[in-house]
This record gives structure tokens, sequence and C-alpha cells, in this order.
């Protein structure tokens, strides 16, 4: 079944290659980032976002997370190391520990946050749809944010206060409320990038990550109801287990460049 992988002992990150075994690559994600190994971006273009704010979303719970779907409207990125290549978001997602201060799939030099929200963009300039460019070396590129716990983040809150409707997997819902994405990113926008891939299977190696230095912070009330959500479907009968985590260990960056634009 090719949705049968999870973050259990019998189908977590350790058992994904057996499956899929573009996971063996080496370019995996997420690593460490090493800010003793990260070398200047020197005066690249900054990057440029655009995102719609008044359209309907849907929001679903793929049994491994909760994640917000874009529906097709108009959105850009562009920038920074993607150049001039035009990028689209599609859909954003969250991955989160059982605990507070674990959960972030990228660590800074070894350490762990919270959790870590993932917007998904995809090359609109050479590519023709989502499942095209995923294919593609330099087909996404996804921008992450760290979280730590703190006051509760507003923006976020349009998305938590919908989780109790989608308990189960398979479970969705539409928010009609207006979001931002922009107020999902930390104010300050340095961060570091570097080549990867997927952090769930199939893992294919097709992201530019743009992971963001600052964090930005979500209280402890919403990391609990994020762990109130179910990986399995609402048989009758039987308890699904609770999503306590959903985060991939970090991976050898190995020979690939490491980059930090806008100051430590």
């Amino acid at each position: 079944m090719a949705d049968d992988w999870g973050y259990s002992c019998e189908n977590g990150p350790a058992t994904w290659t057996e499956k899929f075994p573009e996971a063996r690559g080496t370019r995996q994600s997420p690593v460490d980032i090493d800010t003793t190994l990260a070398s200047s971006g020197g005066c690249a273009p900054p990057l440029v976002w655009q995102y719609s704010v008044n359209h309907t979303r849907s929001v679903l719970n793929p049994g491994y997370c909760w994640r917000v779907d874009e529906n097709g409207y108009d959105s850009e990125l562009r920038g920074g190391p993607l150049g001039s290549d035009v990028y689209k978001l599609q859909q954003w997602h969250c991955h989160w520990g059982a605990v507070n201060g674990e959960g972030s799939e990228h660590t800074v030099d070894g350490r762990s946050f919270s959790g870590e929200l993932h917007l998904v963009h995809w090359n609109t300039t050479k590519y023709h749809s989502f499942t095209e460019a995923a294919g593609q070396e330099d087909g996404l590129a996804v921008l992450g944010v760290l979280l730590m716990v703190g006051k509760k983040n507003e923006e976020l809150d349009k998305v938590m206060k919908l989780l109790p409707f989608i308990t189960h997997k398979g479970d969705k819902v539409t928010m009609s409320e207006p979001l931002d994405p922009v107020n999902l990113l930390p104010k300050r926008h340095a961060y570091w990038t570097y080549p990867g891939s997927l952090t769930t299977p199939p893992c294919t190696e097709s992201v530019t990550w743009i992971l963001f230095k600052d964090p930005v912070e979500v209280s402890a009330e919403q990391l609990a109801v994020m762990r109130k959500l179910k990986c399995g479907e609402a048989a009758l009968g039987v308890e699904a287990m609770e999503l306590l985590h959903n985060y991939r260990p970090t991976l050898p960056l190995g020979n690939r460049e490491l980059r930090d634009y806008g100051g430590n």
C-alpha cells in the first residue's frame, strides 16, 4: 500500500527506505544546520512573495499531519536562491513533537524546536503541474518556519480552531476565513538554504530549502491541539492512535552547500 508509512516503530522513518528507495539518496532532508559550515550567500536578490488572502482553503488530515491546501489560487515566490523562476504555493502543513522542545525536522547547531511549518511551492516557470515539478531537482521550494513555545499565534489559530473537525485520517473541512500566509513567517527574513528533499515519502530530491533563522511563537495550547489529531480513520470500534509526533530525524548534509543569507 503506497501510503503505508508513518511515524511508529513499525512504519516510521527508519523503515521508509524499504518502500521508497529515493529516501536512501544523498540529498535528503531534514538536516542539522551547522552554522559553522554555512557560507555567505552574498548579495543575492531578496526573496519576494505575494499570497492571496481572501479565498477558500481546504484543511485536511492526510493521516500524518494537518495540511492546508491552497486550491490553486494565485501566489508568487521568487528571488534569493530561486533566481527569476516563479514558484506558486501549493499547500502548507506542520510537524511537531510529543513534548515541547522537540518536533522540528531541521535542527540548528543540534537544537530542536517545538515544531516546524512548511510552505510548499512549485516551479511554474518550468513545469506545468505540481506533480510534474515534484519530480524535478529544481521543481519545489519550501519555506521552513521553526516554531517555539510562547504566545498564541493568531494567524495559525484560524487553522487550530478547525482541527477538532478533522480528527481522523481523511477528514476535511473548508476554511472561508481570510488568512494571510505572510503572517506565518518571521518578521526578519534571514535564512539558510540548501538543496534537499521532501521530508515525507516518497522523499523526492526536488526541494530548494529556505529555512528562516528566527523562530515564530505558538502557544503550548496550540501544540496540544495538534497532538490530538489521529493517524487512523474513524473505523467502527477501533480507536485510532493519536499523532503525537511526526518529524523525520536529521540526515547527513554530506557535500551539499549550505548558504546563509541575511546576518546571524
